[in-house]
């Protein structure tokens, strides 16, 4: 990282969100490396790419001091890496639902693996349309039934922490319908109804979702969040 305004290693991890930064480098360097591999038919191009994803590797394993090494994380990418248009890496999606009740209280998970409460949330499903996958993600994780009535948010899942995949997460506004607490037996460690002003820890991203959400349960009028453009460094 050199020239004027670059910030080095050193200073990035010890920033609070230095360590985000590193793996979301990573994984843009990891997918271009990836997308490269899944079109070039060189082989000199070939080597150069996977020497960017043993690099884009180091760098997740420092950031995150935990998880695979860095030769098993270059197997598992190298091992996703398909051919042509179906192997240029895109982000995940993922689609979450904020659903309020009758009190103005909002509908949120614990989950089982980080303990870290958010609003119920999964992988979008093929043959499913984006709204269907919030109702059905709602039933699943709490017992709720819910009807979506707006998009309120279009998040970068890296960028605030929610996952270490790269991922775009659609949120939705849903009403409840129906159904009573029941949290799915491995995926949340608990369930509940929440007030604004007395809302469980840790929340996930709370700063940047949770006024909008609250905001769209009391029906107020909101533009739709989105993570504006980053200044060039």
């Amino acid at each position: 990282m050199r020239g004027a305004g670059r910030r080095s290693l050193a200073t990035v991890l010890s920033e609070p969100d230095g360590a985000h930064d590193l793996v979301r480098w990573s994984e843009s360097l990891a997918g271009i490396a990836r997308t490269g591999l899944a079109f070039t038919t060189s082989l000199y191009e070939r080597e150069r790419f996977e020497e960017v994803l043993k690099v884009a590797a180091e760098m997740q394993v420092v950031a995150s001091g935990t998880g695979p090494a860095t030769e098993v994380l270059v197997e598992q990418w190298l091992a996703s890496v398909g051919e042509g248009v179906a192997g240029y890496v895109t982000p995940k999606t993922a689609v979450g639902a904020v659903v309020g009740n009758e009190a103005g209280e909002i509908l949120l998970v614990q989950r089982a693996d980080s303990g870290v409460w958010l609003y119920p949330t999964g992988w979008a499903d093929v043959g499913y349309s984006p709204a269907e996958v919030a109702v059905k993600e709602v039933r699943e994780e709490t017992g709720i039934c819910c009807e979506p009535q707006r998009l309120i948010a279009v998040l970068d899942g890296l960028r605030l922490g929610f996952s270490r995949v790269p991922l775009y997460s659609l949120v939705f506004h849903c009403r409840r319908t129906g159904g009573e607490l029941a949290p799915h037996p491995l995926e949340c460690a608990d369930v509940g109804w929440f007030a604004e002003d007395d809302l469980p820890a840790p929340v996930a991203g709370a700063a940047r979702w949770v006024p909008a959400a609250f905001a769209a349960i009391r029906d107020e009028p909101l533009d739709v969040v989105f993570d504006a453009p980053r200044p060039p460094h």
